[in-house]
Order: structure tokens, then sequence, then C-alpha cells
């Protein structure tokens, strides 16, 4: 009897080790498909990209087109609307010989006035250098340093909808110096020159060195940034009170005074303005990785987007 159950727990713990090695196979086998499936998905990914961007550059590189040139984002020094990276793109939009129009897509809230006006600059230079009409063509928002940018083009469009204006230069800064008294918090930095920390959000306001910044800095900018609407715009800008107060107009009524050319897309600019519709992107240049991720996040995306939608 004790032999028999010594047998029966011989054989049941075989095949308790029998299923766990099956098992052990099992998953190893789903690991290694599973691994297999991505390697294929990045292969497939990687071929498909390299086909698209090849094919697209050999059929523009050698036709007639209008390029296009992004500017999206706040316009920052050291970022991708800054006039380090966008100046050479515009360069390279005008100085091919293919390029009939350079239309300049545009969706910004606007940022530095320096940076503007280094684009505004090149633009103009690259229109009389190679005799090209420049467009730009306004999405959501184009406000502030964009308008800056903006009106150095031949024309500009705009939906209806689109947000245009904001000539008008800020600067943002506080005080806290109230709540710091409140909390028992004294303020102990040092500094030489009377009007040095005329901007320290912990030190008392100090009037004269504001007065001075308002007058010296910010009105001087503010009339850089006039004469450039001025000379670019022409007679066509109807001036009125609060053209230059920092507002904003929609499309619509921007076209009546005379901030905008007309209403359309760059689709519209296209057929109707320029009379070619082969379009040549020219963008930064990207790493291999950075185009890579960029295609699987959009993609991924997409599909988390259509997920959750079917949720609802």
């Amino acid at each position: 009897m004790d032999n028999q159950n010594q047998n029966e727990g011989l054989n049941r713990l075989a095949g308790a080790a029998e299923s766990f090695v099956k098992q052990e196979k099992w998953s190893r086998r789903w690991t290694n498909l599973l691994k297999l499936s991505v390697i294929l998905y990045i292969i497939v990914t990687i071929v498909m990209l390299a086909s698209q961007f090849t094919s697209e550059e050999d059929v523009l590189s050698g036709s007639k087109h209008v390029a296009v040139v992004k500017l999206e984002g706040p316009i920052m020094p050291g970022s991708r609307t800054s006039a380090e990276t966008l100046n050479p793109l515009l360069n390279s939009a005008f100085k091919n010989p293919n390029s009939e129009a350079v239309i300049i897509k545009a969706n910004s809230p606007g940022g530095s006035p320096v940076q503007s006006a280094l684009i505004n600059d090149e633009i103009t230079r690259l229109k009389k250098l190679y005799n090209k009409p420049a467009y730009v063509v306004v999405e959501d928002l184009c406000a502030s340093g964009c308008y800056y940018i903006a009106v150095a083009a031949d024309k500009i469009y705009a939906n209806k909808g689109s947000i245009i204006g904001s000539i008008g230069v800020r600067m943002d800064t506080f005080g806290v110096t109230g709540l710091m008294e409140k909390m028992g918090i004294e303020n102990r930095s040092m500094h030489a020159g009377e009007h040095k920390a005329f901007i320290d959000p912990f030190s008392p306001k100090d009037e004269g060195g504001r007065q001075f910044f308002q007058e010296r800095i910010l009105e001087r900018t503010h009339q850089q940034f006039i004469e450039a609407v001025r000379k670019g715009r022409g007679d066509r800008i109807k001036e009125n009170e609060n053209t230059y107060t920092g507002l904003v107009w929609l499309g619509d009524e921007a076209v009546k005074n005379g901030m905008i050319d007309g209403l359309g897309d760059i689709g519209y600019v296209k057929r109707e303005v320029v009379k070619q519709t082969n379009t040549r992107h020219y963008e930064a240049e990207k790493t291999f990785m950075e185009q890579l991720m960029g295609d699987i996040s959009s993609e991924t995306a997409t599909r988390l987007s259509m997920y959750f939608t079917t949720l609802k």
C-alpha cells in the first residue's frame, strides 16, 4: 500500500513537472512571437518612412512647386521657431529654382520681438534677392511677434475665425513683498546699481526703473513693431485708435481693416493665387529616431483616441 501511494505521488509530481515544462515552452514561444512582431513592425515602419521621404524628395526636387515653411508655436531663441532655425529654411525655399512661391503656414501667439524682427528682415531680403512672392496663411492664431513676421509677406490670408493682431509689447512680472511681510520672510539679496533689481519680485517696486524700462525698452520696441507693420502693409492697413493698442481681430474683420488681404486656407492660396498645387515642405532636419518615434507616437495617439471614443 505504501509503495502504491508512493508511486501515485511520484506520478502526480511527474505530471506536474511535465505541465510546468509545457507551460514554460508556450510562454517562451509567445514571448518570442511578441518580440518578433515588434521587430517586424519597426522594420515595416522604417521601410515605409524611408520610401515616403525618398519618393517625395525625388518627385519634387526636379519639378515646379510651392515651398511651404511652418511657423508654429511661441517664437523663442533656441527653438524650432527661432531665426536660427527658420531663416535657413526660408533661404532654401526661396533659393530653389523650382519653387514658384513661398508660403509661410503660421499658427503662433508670438514671442521674442528680436527673433521676429530677424525673420521679418530675412523674408524681406529673400523676396528681393530671388524675386519671388511670399504669402502667409494663418490657421488659428497669428498675434504679436507672429504678425510682426507676417507683414513681411506680399499677402496674408486667414480663416474667418483666425485671431489676428496684438500689435503691442509686454513684459510680465509680479511682486510678493506684501505676502513676504505677512509670512515673516526677509529679502536679503544684494545688488550694485540703483535700478539693477527693478524687476525683482521680492523687492519693493522701483518706480524709476520701471518708468525707464517702459519708455526706453517697451515703447521703443513697440515703435519698431509699428514701423514694420507700416512698411509691410503700406496703405492697405486702415489705421484707427485701436490698431496699435495690442487688440486682436477675427479674420473677417481683419480683412476689412486691412490687417490681412483675404480669407482662404493653404489649398486656396496654392490653387487660386499661386496657380500651383505641387507642394514641398521645408522643415528642420530630424534625426532618424525623431522621425521614427514621431510616427509611432502619432499612430499610437490616434488609435488610443479611437479606442476611448468607442467607450463613451
